[in-house]
């Protein structure tokens, strides 16, 4: 039962009561019975504007109670001018005063927060309270490579992406740098905040490959100049003094020296084998900027499957073309684009055993993509990460620049590119061309 019922009812009884005894008490002097009956109804009149006095303030602070359960902090009251009423009212003003302007630097923090997470540099994700992804910002879904309805409400313990199974390992307030492709490699920071008195984590993806490939080119040129200047200045006076004996007959005349001499041929084939060795890692040091024009693209890869086709012959390996008929322009450096295809595909036929295979051409021009498949031994988990690594070889007498190469070439041109075994016998590289 509300206060104001109990209030009214008792009101009622207590008049009655009232009513009654007078009648009992001065049934015998109508004088003091009307006197009596006066006085009562007096009291009852007092008694109502007692009541209305009282349950207006309650009506204006039941409607300020409303407003608050609405979360509408824009509602004031007015002061009555009883002076109690009226400071409860003023101080119920000043709440609500200090609640909106709360709600509203909130908002404007929210709000803040919310643009600083979409517009930023840096990929941002952030998990609810079962390590849900419950936001994911523009750049993370950039570097990811993937849609936001892909990510969005999925567990990262349910998702295959390489680079969220590297967060899953990440323990909170750990950071990690991964490379997924041999190429991209990515700052991985993994923390957290507390919501509502729950730990929620979050994680930020950072793009480090610019920097990790100016600072790992920075290093081995310094490497690579410093082997050529030694080597040339040492293979330069002794080939001289070598061609120079050669070239002297007063020192063979009437001697037998055939072996010496073809020693020193040897010597002399060794040493321009080295020279070339040291020219091969020059280029990739001295590797110019990409002179791009219009070319096509169907031309060049006839004219690298036509150069490489005596290898191919040699490793029993097929080349299959599957290419538009129409020509496909681009904008590229010619001379480069082609040593990189060669590149590409000696190590495609090379990686293919001595029963033989094919190594297929394929252009899908609505995705401007061009992918060369091989069927040979493919590309391990341990291998993957280190593809296009200076010196990184798989080969027993490989240099480690043949990828390297092509990777500089096709940074340079600002193709997308990967290499990985997408299934047995099936080794991709894959080129978005511009």
């Amino acid at each position: 039962m509300k206060l104001r019922t109990k209030y009214i009812l008792f009101v009622v009884i207590l008049h009655l009561l009232t009513l009654v005894l007078t009648y009992f008490i001065f049934s015998d002097n109508k004088i003091y019975f009307i006197a009596s009956e006066v006085v009562v109804i007096i009291s009852a009149v007092i008694a109502w504007q007692l009541y209305r006095q009282l349950i207006q303030p309650l009506k204006l602070l039941m409607q300020g109670v409303e407003a608050i359960k609405d979360k509408d902090f824009n509602v004031k009251l007015i002061s009555t001018g009883k002076h109690e009423v009226d400071e409860l009212i003023e101080v119920y003003n000043r709440m609500m005063d200090e609640l909106r302007k709360e709600r509203t630097m909130q908002e404007q923090q929210h709000f803040f927060l919310e643009k600083l997470i979409y517009t930023s540099p840096t990929g941002i994700i952030i998990l609810d309270y079962d390590n849900r992804i419950q936001q994911v910002n523009p750049k993370a879904l950039q570097l990811l490579s993937v849609s936001e309805e892909s990510l969005k409400g999925y567990s990262i313990d349910e998702l295959k992406h390489p680079l969220i199974q590297q967060i899953r390992e990440l323990q909170s307030g750990e950071t990690a740098v991964a490379r997924v492709d041999g190429v991209s490699s990515f700052k991985l920071q993994k923390s957290h905040f507390v919501d509502r008195g729950f730990s929620r984590h979050f994680i930020m993806i950072e793009d480090l490959t610019a920097e990790i490939l100016a600072a790992e080119k920075k290093v081995y040129g310094k490497v690579i100049r410093m082997m050529a200047h030694e080597v040339n200045n040492t293979i330069g006076p002794v080939n001289s003094i070598m061609q120079s004996a050669m070239h002297t007959d007063q020192l063979w005349e009437g001697h037998e020296f055939d072996v010496l001499k073809d020693a020193l041929q040897i010597a002399m084939d060794r040493n321009q084998n080295l020279n070339h060795f040291m020219r091969n890692f020059a280029d990739l040091v001295k590797l110019p900027p990409a002179n791009k024009q219009p070319i096509v693209l169907q031309k060049i890869i006839n004219s690298v499957a036509t150069l490489m086709s005596a290898k191919a012959r040699e490793n029993k390996v097929v080349f299959e073309m599957e290419l538009p008929a129409g020509d496909i322009h681009i904008h590229a450096d010619e001379q480069q684009l082609e040593q990189a295809f060669i590149n590409i595909v000696k190590n495609a036929v090379e990686a293919i055993n001595e029963d033989g295979g094919t190594v297929k051409f394929t252009v899908i021009p609505a995705k401007r993509l061009l992918v060369i498949t091989d069927t040979g031994k493919g590309i391990s988990a341990s291998e993957h990460a280190n593809l296009f690594s200076p010196f990184f070889s798989t080969k027993k007498d490989g240099q480690g620049i043949g990828l390297t190469l092509v990777r500089e070439i096709l940074i340079n041109h600002g193709f997308e590119f990967s290499l990985k075994t997408v299934a047995d016998k099936q080794t991709e590289f894959t080129i978005h061309y511009n």
